[in-house]
């Protein structure tokens, strides 16, 4: 795994960068790490304390976590703990939850999205984000959204190579948006 430290308005020392190796050695025990995997950590003091955020991508997906403390130490142990408990997290909603639903949820998606326009209309566009729609299945899509902690996620279909977006309904289950 390729690791790269970031300090902002702190000096990364051979320690730190020793700590932050060691901690992402748990990666070992859930997958099998090749060179593919990178970790990126960002650690910024404030007056109230010091940020450490970490995001790791990976052929599975992104795993995203961040943790403010005094100590840069302990904010490690915590975000190294938060990772482990997402991927705990996802490893069980996965094995747990029956795809049948996901065709049910595709059916009432009209409505859903008709009543969500009408809340949405008074609604003001603060920031405008540009991305790049990764080329995935279905499933995948779905992971990534939910390693990442969102309510949708964009990609391209690879059955048809066209963008889709797979969305969370609010009963928990999912809808698919599709491109004619």
């Amino acid at each position: 795994m390729l690791i790269s430290i970031h300090g902002k308005n702190v000096d990364i020392t051979e320690a730190m960068y020793a700590a932050v190796e060691e901690k992402l050695e748990f990666l070992h025990k859930y997958f099998e790490i090749d060179d593919t995997w990178r970790a990126n950590v960002v650690v910024n003091t404030y007056p109230t304390g010091v940020k450490v955020e970490v995001t790791i991508t990976s052929k599975i997906g992104p795993l995203r976590a961040e943790v403010m403390t005094e100590d840069f130490y302990a904010a490690l142990d915590k975000v190294v703990h938060k990772l482990e408990d997402q991927i705990r997290r996802h490893k069980t909603r996965i094995s747990k939850k029956n795809r049948e639903g996901l065709s049910q949820a595709f059916i009432s998606m009209i409505e859903d999205q008709e009543a969500e326009t009408k809340q949405n209309e008074e609604a003001e566009l603060v920031r405008t984000k540009t991305i790049a729609a990764e080329k995935m299945d279905l499933s995948d899509a779905i992971l990534n959204m939910e390693m990442l902690g969102h309510t949708f996620f964009i990609y391209t279909d690879d059955e048809t190579n066209e963008v889709a977006v797979v969305y969370k309904r609010l009963d928990g289950d999912y809808g698919l948006l599709e491109v004619e």
